[in-house]
């Protein structure tokens, strides 16, 4: 009887849900932005050690400000500026905390013209604290990364591929390259490949005293060039770019100081080798002492310089060697002693903290265990302790901690299961803890250094209301055999799920070298856009394969020298475990990627044509040959050293293994993964008279976004999904 009323009870709730929840539609995620989470907007933390900032709203003006908050009881301490005291010559600036170093002065951009991921150019401010007055950086043409001096007289920025330097006090600009030229030099900022695969697009750096900026020099000159057909026009553009494919001539670095007490530039003693790369610069604590990153081009072997500021001469003070190859980390911290340093390295097998001496000697190491430090938060030296954010209690989760520099006293200060990160105040005495899960959206709280709650910043109710309003359903995490080992994978289900009946799969994979899709973190507008297809009747599936990221080194670099080649074979193998599944339609499983994710499902489609009923790529690598020397290189090496490795795993040769449906997307625009790459792709399916549809998005780049362009690429993809798995 109770079974029977339980079947009675399951139907109705099911009912219930179909009658009161609202479905939801592509407009609710991608215009009207329903399912956005909120944030503390423009949060800092201030030297004093006892206050943040960040910006807010009068309620009854609506007027934005920026006000400094007491950590010890979250409230206001001070209004420090108002939006109304941001105008320039009749204009109106936006707001910002991008402080100086003794936050006098605030920068603050307008205009903001993109130029790749993570550079852009825009008109620079100045605004003053005390005097309440806004200054023009420079009125001759749009700056890249205008950034104040430590002691805020002086900003620094880049124009035309040369570095200048504006005085505050007397209201005079000064050029200190003269050499800089599109296509051939540029200084203090990244050419095309350090911005994307080293992860930084500004190349210069002030001292701790403001008396030197030590810069990067590059010199593509040799570098080949990629063009690309921009649209707009009546006649159409080539926009010509130094992009080095995989084996081809990278750009010759060096790193140069200028000073600015006598005008003088030194160039740093980096080797003879031109064929190398210098992924990171740092200042030490000596504003006359340098820290320069050497590495190799195989990427397995990185040596920390340091370099007298005054003569340019450097040394090794410590190397590093992988079997494998080295990923690049900010955490290099020097300790305000002047004695010690901190890095985290992988050197044992996974990602530890380590203290050394300034002459290179281990002291200590201050992390250990089988799991990562995902990041370094920093040193409260008077307390000797530090802060860190790791997996220790599972890969798909973050924890902050606390430890001593004895390696002693470990403290959980995280409170809730799923992805802690932390805000500390300068003196480590409170934290802003942000909170989220796969099911939960962010909440921001404030804590004092005994993890005790002072105020709730931010608990996103109103998305959590949201969330219920349109049935958004729980997601779940299982373990999936292939590959020899268990994978960690989530599993998004139909609302009113019956496992009686058999349901359509949909595959996400991104499964690129050290990433991670499965984690128990709130998702973006993606994973909504995943409710809205289980709302359809499909089961959503995401596998993290072999060569992912946080369960170490072995698992992650088990696809060295061959990409491709496990990931997809653990993808296909999930795929017929799902298969095996009683709720499963095993003659309706698709998969779809973007990027990575975009070559993973070029692959699965073809290498694994009995298993896949569909596939869509979005913006794929489909020839590894077509992609860039620094990411390439590092998974592959040289296309001349390893042949077999970039052909036995490209799409592009397995074109004719067609048998599913299969759509490919990419922008023309492209400036990361190629349009060639989709070309060339139709071209091996068109000579194999395989049946495809594809779709261009004209002028478009990586991120295929702008205007209508989003809402229109996810109508297309759920359009092929509905029609065709």
């Amino acid at each position: 009887m109770i079974k029977y009323l339980w079947i009675l009870f399951t139907a109705l709730s099911t009912a219930c849900f179909a009658q009161t929840t609202k479905p939801i539609t592509l407009e609710d995620i991608f215009i009207k932005g329903l399912f956005s989470k909120k944030e503390v907007e423009g949060l800092r933390s201030m030297k004093d050690g006892k206050t943040y900032v960040a910006i807010e709203t009068d309620p009854a003006t609506k007027i934005p400000y920026v006000a400094r908050n007491n950590y010890r009881d979250g409230k206001q301490a001070q209004v420090l500026f108002t939006q109304a005291d941001l105008t320039y010559k009749g204009r109106q600036l936006e707001m910002g905390t991008d402080f100086n170093e003794d936050e006098s002065k605030v920068i603050i951009g307008m205009d903001e013209e993109q130029m790749y991921r993570r550079s852009s150019r825009a008109n620079y401010y100045v605004f003053d604290l005390a005097t309440k007055q806004v200054k023009e950086v420079s009125p001759n043409g749009k700056q890249f990364f205008a950034t104040l001096s430590p002691d805020g007289t002086k900003v620094a920025f880049v124009r035309d591929n040369n570095i200048f330097i504006h005085d505050l006090a007397h209201d005079t600009e000064k050029q200190i390259t003269n050499d800089g030229e599109v296509n051939h030099i540029i200084n203090g900022l990244s050419d095309w490949v350090y911005e994307e695969e080293f992860e930084f697009a500004k190349a210069f750096f002030w001292n701790a005293d403001g008396t030197s900026i030590a810069y990067y020099r590059f010199d593509e000159t040799e570098v080949p060039e990629f063009s690309m057909t921009m649209y707009e026009r009546l006649y159409p553009a080539e926009y010509r770019y130094k992009y080095p494919k995989a084996g081809e001539k990278n750009s010759v670095v060096s790193i140069h100081i200028y000073h600015l007490t006598d005008g003088t530039t030194k160039a740093v003693d980096v080797g003879t080798e031109t064929d190398q790369y210098l992924p990171r610069v740092k200042w030490t604590r000596n504003p006359a002492q340098l820290c320069v990153l050497r590495m190799n081009r195989h990427q397995n072997k990185l040596e920390y310089l340091f370099a007298d500021a005054a003569t340019g001469r450097s040394r090794v003070i410590l190397t590093e060697e992988d079997k494998c190859y080295i990923d690049i980390n900010d955490d290099l911290t020097f300790l305000k002693d002047g004695k010690r340093f901190i890095i985290c390295s992988e050197r044992n097998g996974f990602n530890h903290l380590y203290l050394y001496s300034m002459d290179g000697t281990l002291l200590s190491q201050l992390t250990q265990g089988n799991w990562e430090v995902t990041a370094f938060y920093g040193i409260d030296e008077k307390n000797k302790c530090i802060y860190y954010q790791s997996t220790e209690f599972s890969p798909l989760e973050r924890d902050v901690y606390r430890i001593g520099l004895n390696g002693k006293g470990k403290q959980l200060l995280s409170t809730s299961r799923g992805t802690n990160s932390a805000t500390f105040s300068a003196d480590y005495s409170y934290y802003i803890l942000n909170h989220a899960d796969k099911n939960t959206p962010n909440v921001i709280t404030l804590l004092d250094h005994k993890a005790r709650v002072v105020r709730v910043l931010e608990d996103n109710a109103q998305l959590q209301q949201v969330t219920t309003t349109f049935g958004i359903q729980p997601v779940a995490f299982i373990k999936i055999p292939a590959g020899g080992t268990e994978l960690n994978a989530y599993i998004l289900k139909p609302a009113g799920f019956d496992a009686s009946k058999k349901y359509p799969v949909l595959m996400y994979v991104y499964g690129g070298p050290g990433s991670q899709m499965v984690a128990n973190a709130w998702g973006s507008y993606r994973d909504t856009w995943f409710q809205y297809l289980a709302q359809q009747g499909y089961i959503i599936v995401c596998v993290d394969n072999r060569g992912t990221g946080f369960r170490g080194a072995d698992f992650k670099k088990s696809t060295y020298l061959n990409l491709g080649k496990e990931e997809v074979a653990d993808q296909i193998e999930a795929a017929r475990w799902l298969g095996q599944q009683p709720y499963v339609d095993v003659t309706r499983i698709g998969i779809w990627g973007w990027s990575y994710g975009g070559y993973m499902s070029s692959l699965c489609i073809t290498k694994g044509a009995d298993v896949f009923k569909m596939a869509i790529a979005v913006a794929p690598v489909t020839n590894w040959r077509f992609y860039d020397s620094i990411y390439t290189e590092r998974y592959l090496r040289s296309p001349n050293e390893n042949a077999a490795g970039y052909d036995e795993n490209s799409p592009i040769n397995f074109a004719d293994r067609l048998k599913g449906k299969f759509l490919l997307v990419h922008g023309t625009g492209d400036d990361n993964v190629h349009f060639q790459n989709s070309v060339m792709f139709s071209e091996a399916f068109i000579q194999a008279n395989k049946p495809f549809e594809q779709a261009y998005y004209p002028n478009k780049n990586h991120g295929i976004n702008g205007g209508y362009t989003t809402l229109h690429l996810y109508n297309k993809l759920s359009a092929y999904i509905l029609n065709n798995l």
